[in-house]
């Protein structure tokens, strides 16, 4: 990276991408409702190798409170519900041989703060990566400044220009951790 340019626009993509990995994590935190996400990080082990559900089966939501898994190969509704099972969502699986159904239960009081305390940790950890960015970016630009690349004002607009950048982010993180949070807390 030998601009400012460039270096910002980095950060900009890095920066997107953290959203984007925040996006991905809270959808496989369970609220009240059914969501085929919940199942996102379930690897399933498909004779011999770690895969994800969605890739040997159909999953479906047929209504709010029920998630069903049409395994492509029916051998396979064993491994399937073992891997649900280990994966700790708080869900109890069930199979009539053909298809996997998993009643989504309504979540009680202690159930929904414990998952409020994971989204605030994952939150977290996607705020410190912004952060991160945000020191690596700064590190760049004060190596172009000591190397005489770019001038002092231009060093001083681009931290500030990194500093904008990282709020801009952490507000967005921070809306999207809000509403991920009242839906969880929210009773239907």
């Amino acid at each position: 990276m030998n601009t400012v340019k460039e270096i910002e626009t980095s950060a900009r993509e890095r920066m997107d991408k953290a959203l984007e990995d925040l996006q991905h994590a809270m959808a496989t935190i369970r609220t009240g409702r059914a969501s085929v996400h919940l199942l996102d990080n379930v690897r399933v082990d498909y004779y011999g190798t770690p895969t994800p559900v969605n890739q040997v089966a159909n999953l479906h939501v047929p209504e709010p409170g029920l998630i069903t898994i049409s395994p492509w190969d029916v051998s396979q509704i064993g491994p399937i519900e073992k891997a649900i099972r280990a994966a700790d969502l708080g869900v109890n699986p069930s199979n009539d041989g053909k298809m996997i159904r998993i009643p989504i239960p309504p979540l009680n009081e202690e159930r929904r703060k414990e998952l409020v305390k994971k989204l605030h940790g994952v939150a977290e950890d996607h705020r410190v990566a912004v952060r991160n960015i945000r020191r690596d970016s700064n590190e760049h630009v004060k190596k172009l400044s000591k190397e005489k690349k770019i001038a002092e004002d231009e060093d001083r607009r681009a931290h500030d220009e990194m500093q904008k950048l990282t709020d801009a982010c952490m507000l967005k993180l921070d809306q999207a951790a809000k509403a991920k949070e009242k839906e969880i807390l929210e009773i239907r």
